[in-house]
């Protein structure tokens, strides 16, 4: 099951106070970025976040699932109500997470005229 746009606009409305946050639709489901990394993942209509020893720490008894099939485990966000404890978990989890990775620079590709 896809995540509804409905859904993924109530967990932005929930988080977007940290400032910075941006998401993107990603194969159906949606990515979620704190100034320009990516933090979690919106799947199924569940709000999942990068697992980090602070997000263990905040929230010891949430349950981790996989995003996808064969990806690591996130932890799951069932309670998106406690905005400073959210706020909290996306700060300190951004501050673990490592920095992505450059982009690569595509070459041009000679275009020939047969």
């Amino acid at each position: 099951m896809a995540t509804s746009v409905e859904f993924m606009e109530y967990v932005f409305q929930q988080i977007n106070s940290v400032g910075d946050i941006t998401y993107k639709k990603m194969f159906g489901e949606y990515g979620v970025w704190y100034k320009g990394k990516i933090i979690g993942l919106v799947c199924d209509n569940q709000f999942l976040i990068k697992k980090t020893k602070a997000g263990k720490d905040l929230l010891p008894n949430s349950e981790e699932l996989p995003p996808y099939k064969g990806s690591k485990p996130c932890i799951l966000i069932e309670n998106l109500d406690d905005k400073a404890l959210i706020k909290e978990l996306i700060i300190k989890s951004y501050q673990e997470l490592p920095e992505p990775k450059p982009k690569k620079v595509k070459s041009e590709k000679l275009k020939t005229k047969n």
